[in-house]
């Protein structure tokens, strides 16, 4: 006979393996599974966005066992995806609304899977009735996909007796009727998204899926950087991947709450892109390999000539 004692080890291993075996991880290679590697291969495709990364696996994982829980007669709960992205410009938000429209497709969820980019000039009308129109109309287009609405924020701007407010009723009416058919994407700046929720009591509970976007490191920029220019068939030269680094830095201490990340790095490279035109121009040098060079002199004219954060 085991001493008291001696069970209590014998169970506790017991539990332990159970844990363990729990824990494991299961490849998810099974053909129902297509849809999130797809999504994890497009999202592997972008530099950081980790926690971005770990929230769409929980979508995916919450939307598949809900359908696993339909079919053996459970309870499923509402679902409702309405979201709110929270981040700087350039931080791949409307990216990452792409690859959610896609998705969303893929498993079923919406018919078409498209995404409408809009902001406040798309919704706002004139007059009186104009807006609630304009919205509709909006909201017609994106059925079957995803409405993504860039600085929402802009829409309370005005005051109650702004034209703004017509619109944000306009939706809040739409996301209770329609909520199934589409999904609505609020962006922008993390403070005033976060000001934008506050001014309407019943519009945080509307957006159960929230995430924030942080800015890109240097280190991350970085890669972002020697990325597109790959893309493009370019390349930096040595001294010039340390400059980067410098205009970087400096570029993120001058205003990095306003600092526009990926498309500061693009807006950066097209015009280095520029410089080096003129730069081989005037040199007579049109060899493959100076072709695909990016110098550091190329990188300080675009920098400095304009010094842009937006």
């Amino acid at each position: 006979m085991r001493k008291r004692g001696q069970i209590n080890i014998v169970l506790k291993k017991q539990r332990s393996g159970a844990e363990e075996r729990q824990s494991t991880p299961v490849p998810l290679t099974d053909e129902a599974h297509a849809p999130f590697r797809q999504v994890e291969k497009a999202l592997s495709a972008l530099v950081g966005l980790d926690e971005m990364k770990t929230f769409m696996k929980e979508v995916y994982a919450w939307l598949y066992l809900n359908k696993k829980r339909q079919e053996s007669g459970l309870i499923t709960g509402k679902q409702t995806l309405h979201m709110v992205f929270k981040g700087n410009p350039g931080t791949g938000k409307t990216t990452v609304a792409r690859i959610a429209a896609d998705m969303l497709r893929e498993m079923g969820v919406l018919e078409k899977g498209h995404l409408i980019e809009a902001e406040r000039a798309d919704l706002v009308g004139e007059y009186i009735g104009h807006t609630a129109q304009k919205t509709r109309d909006l909201i017609k287009k994106s059925l079957g996909g995803i409405l993504f609405i860039d600085e929402a924020y802009s829409l309370a701007r005005g005051g109650e007796k702004d034209f703004g407010k017509e619109a944000i009723d306009t939706l809040v009416k739409a996301m209770e009727d329609q909520q199934h058919e589409f999904v609505l994407i609020l962006a922008g700046y993390p403070n005033e998204m976060d000001r934008f929720l506050s001014l309407n009591p019943g519009l945080p509970s509307r957006f159960p899926l929230k995430v924030s976007f942080p800015d890109y490191t240097v280190k991350e920029l970085s890669t972002i950087a020697v990325n597109m220019l790959e893309n493009w068939q370019y390349r930096l030269h040595d001294l010039a991947e340390d400059q980067l680094e410098r205009i970087l830095y400096a570029e993120k201490g001058r205003d990095e709450a306003h600092f526009s990340n990926g498309r500061f790095i693009r807006n950066l490279l097209e015009r280095a892109i520029r410089h080096q035109a003129v730069r081989l121009l005037e040199s007579g040098d049109y060899g493959k390999e100076a072709l695909q060079i990016i110098r550091a002199d190329d990188l300080i004219k675009s920098y400095e000539k304009h010094p842009f954060s937006s």
